[in-house]
């Protein structure tokens, strides 16, 4: 960035002229195209004031003591703006000039790229202690997007945190929207991990205020898409000529009776399914994701499959990637004819609805089983579900009534 020049001014605030005819002088500071000023406590009588030159004309020692006064204020004021020049480098205001002239406390100063870096080297040193490295991958792509944006719509590498206000987000997510291809629950998230960095900086003094304050993020809902009880048994019952497809499936349906996510699919090991206080198997884990502990009682199901795979190695299941699991289950759902995109989260919902609910499983339970880290996100995700359940338990009603 270029070096913007500050420049002084003296000029007569004639506005304030007293009874003796004299007005006081003010001192104008312009810098980045902001003007400040302040009185210099001396006072002049217009006539004898030259703004061409600065100076008072005239004869009397007292005009002379008063031009080496207003020498002396500019003196100053450029030993104010090169003590900033010194310690913050290019980053000040004609205000921060105006504070060190008065010996007054300068803001501290930051830029949004910087402050956001500074917050990742934060979240860096808790991996493993606090949160997951994926979740900081999340927070690094995140800073990515904004420094991406800044320079697309400044042509420029970061910008002063003084300069954020509502219309930068609201740009922020047109951007996100139009040139990142970004659906809104994404761009929701990486706003909200955004706004993370921001609200330390205004903690430790950064910034006055949230500029972000007004914003409220739009929320769409997705329907939640599992298998409803016939296509989970016409899943279940069918046999493929491929083993890897069978396994695919197993482990598929495995997940729909248990509710267990991908990667406490892949991690089970023998030691975590251990026979709980009711004599039954149950499958005891801490979730990655919330590092919430759940246990799962062992439904028949999931049994008849753990006791297919279950060998003498500690994990429970072979081991596939995530990639193949899902390229798999589009091929599963072809050959069977499920006419819907089947996904490693698709066997989640599927416990949770059609296992749990559809069988008058209580809101709460769902919640315990399924890991949450609060009964709202059961009853915001699958809310509807209950709805659907009470709508064909009242159809069913008035076909018998």
């Amino acid at each position: 960035m270029r070096l913007e020049k500050m420049k002084v001014l003296f000029y007569l605030n004639k506005a304030k002229t007293n009874l003796t005819g004299t007005c006081p002088i003010y001192c104008r500071i312009t810098y980045k195209k902001e003007r400040k000023q302040f009185s210099t406590g001396e006072t002049v009588n217009p006539k004898h004031w030259n703004s061409k030159k600065q100076l008072i004309i005239g004869d009397t020692s007292s005009l002379e003591y008063t031009n080496c006064n207003l020498m002396l204020v500019k003196q100053k004021v450029n030993n104010a703006y090169l003590k900033l020049r010194l310690n913050q480098g290019i980053d000040f205001n004609a205000e921060d000039i105006i504070n060190v002239y008065f010996k007054r406390k300068v803001r501290k100063r930051d830029t949004v790229v910087n402050s956001f870096n500074r917050y990742l080297n934060h979240l860096k040193k808790l991996i493993g202690k606090d949160i997951k490295a994926p979740t900081f991958k999340k927070f690094e792509y995140s800073c990515e997007f904004v420094k991406d944006f800044i320079y697309h719509k400044f042509r420029k590498r970061d910008l002063p945190l003084s300069d954020l206000n509502l219309q930068f987000l609201h740009d922020f997510e047109y951007y996100l929207t139009t040139e990142r291809g970004l659906g809104r629950s994404t761009m929701n998230k990486v706003v909200q991990r955004f706004r993370k960095p921001i609200k330390i900086a205004i903690s430790e003094g950064f910034l006055d205020k949230d500029p972000f304050m007004l914003y409220k993020a739009r929320i769409t809902k997705k329907e939640i898409v599992f298998l409803s009880p016939e296509e989970l048994e016409v899943l279940e019952i069918y046999s493929f000529s491929q083993p890897r497809l069978n396994f695919v499936k197993d482990l598929f349906v495995f997940s729909c009776y248990t509710g267990l996510a991908y990667n406490e699919l892949s991690k089970l090991e023998k030691k975590d399914i251990t026979k709980g206080f009711d004599g039954n198997l149950w499958i005891n884990l801490t979730r990655e994701k919330t590092s919430k502990p759940i246990s799962v009682p062992l439904l028949h199901k999931a049994e008849e499959i753990i006791d297919t795979y279950i060998s003498q190695d500690q994990g429970v299941f072979p081991k596939i990637s995530n990639q193949k699991y899902n390229s798999y289950l589009k091929e599963i759902a072809t050959i069977v004819g499920i006419e819907k995109r089947m996904t490693t989260h698709m066997a989640r919902r599927t416990f949770a609805s059609t296992v749990l609910l559809y069988n008058d499983v209580p809101m709460e339970v769902v919640s315990e089983l399924l890991g949450h880290s609060s009964l709202k996100v059961t009853q915001d995700s699958y809310g509807k579900v209950v709805q659907r359940k009470i709508s064909m338990e009242m159809k069913r009603l008035r076909d018998n009534i």
